[in-house]
């Protein structure tokens, strides 16, 4: 049914401006808007674009919304962390003085942070 269907996805935060500025500026994505109010994040190599959208209701998701696939895993954790992003520690994973864990059971190396409405982000090495 939905096999040739160019799916995309998306995600609510309580502060649509607080998003285009992180997501813009901070992370450096380039953003349109479609209707008002409503954030289109142009992610490379992909024609599917991922909606950010305000939501009344709002509360942060408890998992990985969105995942940026890099090569050098210390250079995207250090450059974020010089433009102010706090890295997220998890009790019971090994992760090590930046926050990164590391090769988790075969896993990729991944740090995980957040946006300004407290949504799961992540960097990672792909396997």
């Amino acid at each position: 049914m939905f096999k040739d269907t160019k799916a995309f996805s998306g995600f609510a935060v309580d502060d649509v401006d607080q998003a285009r500025a992180f997501y813009g500026d901070t992370l450096g994505i380039t953003i349109t808007e479609e209707m008002e109010s409503i954030l289109v994040l142009q992610l490379a190599g992909g024609e599917r674009p991922t909606l950010i959208y305000p939501k009344p209701d709002f509360e942060p998701a408890t998992y990985t919304v969105l995942n940026f696939p890099v090569d050098d895993i210390d250079e995207a954790v250090d450059a974020l962390a010089a433009k102010g992003v706090a890295f997220e520690r998890y009790n019971g994973m090994e992760q090590d003085e930046k926050g990164i864990a590391r090769a988790m059971g075969g896993g990729p190396d991944i740090a995980w942070f957040r946006d300004p409405a407290g949504n799961i982000l992540s960097v990672l090495v792909p396997v």
